[in-house]
């Protein structure tokens, strides 16, 4: 079978790395889709998404020299739908849309197809990463107040 960049076909998902899902095509082929091309969502786990053995629609996006396969799922599947008045496409100026509180705006998350997670606000996930930074920083000052009463003078 010639895959042409456009081509939209039928393959299974054959291994999960992090960066990505390695799946079989017709031919005896192996394509690659990149965990930016999974999902128009922001896609931390690619399991959340796929699991091997499942069948996918891909597109080819590239075909390189060497005759690596660049895949895509994300371009087979319909864009999500941005709420009236508030998106890029609205015709008015960013300046002249209302803002509101960021609990009122839609989250990233309520466009994603499946959700095996619970969606986290922007707060929580704001509140875990400072949690996880004053960890961290924690953490190195101890080293380097260790590392600098240890030292000779």
């Amino acid at each position: 079978m010639d895959f042409t960049v456009g081509t939209i076909v039928d393959g299974k998902v054959k291994s999960i790395t992090k960066f990505g899902a390695f799946i079989s095509l017709p031919g005896n082929r192996t394509g690659m889709v990149h965990i930016s091309e999974i999902a128009h969502a922001y896609v931390s786990d690619i399991h959340d998404h796929l699991t091997e053995g499942q069948d996918v629609k891909v597109m080819v996006i590239a075909v390189d020299p060497a005759g690596k396969i660049n895949l895509s799922i994300k371009r087979t599947l319909e864009p999500p739908r941005q709420q009236s008045g508030h998106g890029p496409s609205s015709g008015r100026p960013a300046s002249d849309r209302p803002r509101g509180r960021a609990s009122d705006r839609p989250r990233a998350e309520s466009f994603r197809p499946s959700q095996p997670r619970e969606p986290q606000s922007f707060d929580d996930m704001l509140k875990q990463f400072m949690q996880d930074s004053d960890s961290k920083i924690s953490s190195l000052k101890q080293y380097s107040d260790h590392r600098s009463r240890s030292r000779r003078r």
